[in-house]
C-alpha cells in the first residue's frame, strides 16, 4: 500500500508594492518652489515608512501647468508605467495630477489597463476601486471648470491693467517693472542703444550677436546672444516710450496657445507712458532698414516650403530648433542636412551641436517606427519632437509620451560612390604607385 506524505504548504512570497509619487506646482516663484521640494520630501518619508511598499521615486514638474500635456516628469512616470516598473502613483489631489478631464480619465484608464493604481489622497480616491472612475470624471470637470474660471479671472485683470495703460510684465532688456510703470536701467539702455546704432551702420543681426558674446555682454536670461534674441530688441516698440497692448492673447484655457491679435481682442496704445531709450525717428530708420534687407534676401511671393522634420527637431544644448539646409553646395557631395541655427551663425564656441544627415533622420525615424520605409505621414501623426542631446545620438518622443533613444553615424564618403568612381579611385592609386616605383 503506498505511502502517503503530508505536503508542507509553504507561505506565498509576495513582493512589495513599487510605489511612485507625482508632484507639481504651478507657479514659478519662490513659495511655490518651496511647496514643491516639500512635496518631494513628504512623498519619498512617506512611501519609506511602508514596509510593504518598495519607494520607485518621486516624478516633480517645476513648475507648469497642468492644462499642457508636455509635462517632462509626468511623461516620464507614464514612460515607466508601461514598463512595468510601477505598482502604485500617489499624488495629492485630482488638480495636481491634471485639469483636462479628457487627459485624467485617459490616463486613469491606460494605468488601470496595466493593473496601475492610483491614489488621489485629498479625494481619497482609489482609481482601481469600483466607484473610482465615476468620481473622477466628476471631479476632473468641476477641476477644469476652475481652471477655465482662474483663466477668465486672469484675463480679466490683465485687461483692466491694459485699459488703464499698464503693463502686465517688465522683464525686458533696459526696462524694469516699478509700480505698474517702466523704469529705465542705465547700463542696459546702453547695450539697447548700441544694438540699434550698429544695425543701422550695417552690421546684420548674426554680427551684433557675435559682438556681444565676444565682448561677454550678459544676456537677460544668461544664454548667449542669438539672431533671434537681436531681432526682438530691434522690433520692440516699447523702447519708443510708448506702449501697444494686448498684441497677442490666449486662444484658450487647455491649449494656451499664444496667438496674434489681429482684430479679435482690442488693444490700447498710449503714447509717452514711459522713458524712451531709442528716438522715434531711430526706431522707425530701423524698421524701414528691416524691411528693406527682408525684400532682398526674400523676394516677394516665395512660397514657404515645409518639410516632415520642421520644426521637430531640438537641440539639447541651446534648446533651438533644427533648420534644413544644403551641405557642399555645388558639389558632387552636395546633400541635405539639418543643422543647429545657434551652431550654424555663432559656432561651436556658442553651441557645439553636430549637422545630420536628412538621409539619416529618414532612416533612424522609420527603425523607431518599425516601417521598412520612412513614411512622413506616420511619422507627423505618431512623433511630436526628435530631441538631440548630444553627438550621434537621437530621442524620439513620441505623442503618447513614450522616448526611444537611437545612436546613429555618418557614413563615410565612400559610401555613397559609385562603381565607376571607385574604379576611378583604384586606377588613379595605381598609377601614384607606379610613378613612385619609377621614380626610385
Amino acid at each position: 500500500m503506498p505511502t502517503v506524505t503530508e505536503l508542507t504548504v509553504l507561505p506565498r512570497i509576495t513582493r512589495p508594492k513599487r510605489v511612485a509619487a507625482y508632484a507639481r506646482v504651478s507657479s514659478g516663484k519662490d513659495d511655490m518652489r518651496h511647496s514643491l521640494s516639500a512635496q518631494i520630501s513628504y512623498y519619498s518619508a512617506s512611501i519609506q515608512r511602508h514596509i510593504e511598499w518598495e519607494f520607485a521615486g518621486v516624478y516633480a514638474d517645476d513648475p507648469i501647468s497642468g492644462t499642457k500635456d508636455s509635462r517632462a516628469e509626468f511623461q516620464r512616470l507614464l514612460t515607466d508605467c508601461r514598463a512595468g516598473k510601477i505598482d502604485i502613483v500617489i499624488t495629492k489631489s485630482v488638480t495636481r495630477f491634471a485639469r483636462n478631464t479628457l487627459t485624467t480619465l485617459e490616463t486613469v484608464r491606460e494605468l488601470k489597463n496595466l493593473g496601475i493604481d492610483i491614489l488621489f489622497e485629498k479625494e481619497n480616491i482609489h482609481s482601481l476601486s469600483g466607484d473610482g472612475e465615476l468620481m473622477l470624471s466628476i471631479l476632473a470637470s468641476y477641476a477644469q471648470e476652475e481652471s477655465r474660471s482662474v483663466s477668465e479671472n486672469c484675463k480679466w485683470r490683465i485687461r483692466k491693467m491694459f485699459e488703464a495703460g499698464r503693463p502686465n510684465t517688465g522683464r525686458m532688456l533696459g526696462y524694469r517693472l516699478h509700480g505698474g510703470k517702466l523704469c529705465v536701467v542705465p547700463e542696459e539702455a546702453e547695450i539697447v542703444r548700441q544694438i540699434f546704432a550698429d544695425y543701422l551702420s550695417g552690421l546684420g543681426r548674426i554680427a551684433i550677436a557675435k559682438k556681444l558674446n565676444a565682448a561677454g555682454v550678459p544676456t537677460m536670461r544668461g544664454g548667449p546672444w542669438t539672431e533671434t534674441t537681436i531681432h526682438q530688441i530691434l522690433r520692440n516698440d516699447k523702447y519708443t516710450g510708448d506702449l501697444l497692448l494686448q498684441k497677442t492673447f490666449r486662444q484658450d484655457h487647455i491649449s494656451k496657445k499664444q496667438c496674434t491679435n489681429r482684430g479679435e481682442m482690442p488693444m490700447y496704445h498710449i503714447e509717452n507712458s514711459h522713458e524712451a531709450i531709442i528716438p522715434k525717428d531711430v526706431f522707425a530708420a530701423v524698421q524701414a532698414e528691416i524691411r528693406r534687407r527682408a525684400a532682398i534676401l526674400t523676394p516677394k511671393n516665395t512660397p514657404v516650403t515645409s518639410y516632415p522634420f520642421t520644426g521637430r527637431i531640438r537641440c539639447d544644448r541651446c534648446g533651438a530648433l533644427y533648420k534644413r539646409k544644403y551641405a557642399n553646395a555645388g558639389s558632387k557631395y552636395k546633400r541635405v542636412v539639418w543643422i543647429c541655427p545657434t551652431f550654424n551663425s555663432l559656432g561651436k564656441a556658442v553651441c557645439d551641436a553636430q549637422q545630420i544627415p536628412d538621409s539619416i533622420l529618414e532612416a533612424k525615424a522609420a527603425e523607431v517606427l518599425s516601417l521598412v520605409k520612412f513614411d512622413s505621414d506616420i511619422f507627423q501623426a505618431q512623433i511630436s519632437e526628435i530631441l538631440v542631446p548630444d553627438h550621434n545620438k537621437l530621442i524620439f518622443i513620441f505623442r503618447d509620451g513614450r522616448q526611444i533613444g537611437a545612436d546613429w553615424h555618418n557614413s563615410s564618403c565612400c559610401d555613397s560612390w559609385t562603381a565607376e568612381m571607385k574604379q576611378a579611385a583604384r586606377e588613379r592609386q595605381l598609377r601614384i604607385i607606379s610613378e613612385r616605383k619609377q621614380v626610385l
